[in-house]
């Protein structure tokens, strides 16, 4: 339990252009760890893909449940090499055969995120990496996402941040579970029981418009106050880069 000590504040990724650079900053070198090729997982492809994968080779393997958002992404992106419809607590996929896993806002969804972790790990190479994002359960924020009800999210999606499909067959929001593993400690305590190498952990809190950053901190910041530090106020996004040995 001694990996709790870094508990820190970790670093601000402000922009997705910082989120980019970080990313880049570490595919570019694993380049040489595949032998110039990477076997890559997008676990949760839906729609489009936040990894910076220009001048890598690479095959890109996708796995959704959501059939609508995984054809959305073969018409559109057609990017994926292999595409998979299928729930990543049960679908079969060779061990040890990735090099990278890329997960982006998919654990928040899954009832037993633990069981897809550990599969991650299965799936993964020794030396392959996972790269996580998700929101954070312990924050404020995610603490108002999980008692409102769903129709909520849907209209604050729709009408507040202006996404006319919000909802609609293959687009999010999706119904969200926040097992307790979708937390720091959640993902530091995983790392220990399964032996994993923390190699980054950012945190993503940026700004909506003015009214509604002032409007919401207030709100933020009252409930963590009311939690006794229970909730957190920053860290409400997080980015990790987990290493297999």
């Amino acid at each position: 339990m001694k990996m709790f000590k870094r508990l820190h504040l970790a670093t601000n990724l402000a922009t997705l252009d910082e989120e980019r650079k970080i990313l880049d900053a570490y595919l570019q070198p694993r380049k040489e760890a595949g032998n110039g090729h990477l076997n890559i997982l997008e676990a949760g492809c839906g729609r489009k893909c936040r990894l910076p994968l220009q001048d890598l080779q690479f095959t890109l393997t996708g796995v959704d449940f959501d059939k609508n958002a995984l054809d959305l992404r073969r018409e559109k992106q057609k990017d994926l090499h292999i595409a998979v419809v299928g729930d990543l607590r049960s679908v079969a996929l060779e061990e040890n055969s990735f090099d990278i896993i890329f997960s982006c806002n998919v654990l928040e969804h899954v009832d037993n995120a633990e069981l897809v972790l550990k599969n991650f790990v299965r799936w993964l190479r020794p030396g392959g990496c996972m790269i996580l994002m998700f929101p954070n359960r312990d924050a404020a924020y995610s603490f108002v996402t999980r008692i409102t009800p769903f129709w909520v999210h849907v209209l604050y999606k729709r009408y507040i941040q202006k996404v006319k499909n919000a909802g609609k067959p293959g687009f999010d929001p999706y119904p969200v579970h926040f097992d307790k593993i979708v937390s720091r400690r959640g993902i530091y305590d995983f790392c220990i029981k399964q032996k994993l190498v923390m190699k980054a952990e950012y945190r993503m809190d940026r700004r909506p418009g003015l009214g509604l950053w002032l409007c919401t901190s207030l709100l933020l910041w009252g409930l963590a106050t009311l939690s006794f530090g229970t909730l957190s106020v920053n860290h409400r996004n997080l980015l990790y880069i987990l290493e297999k040995r």
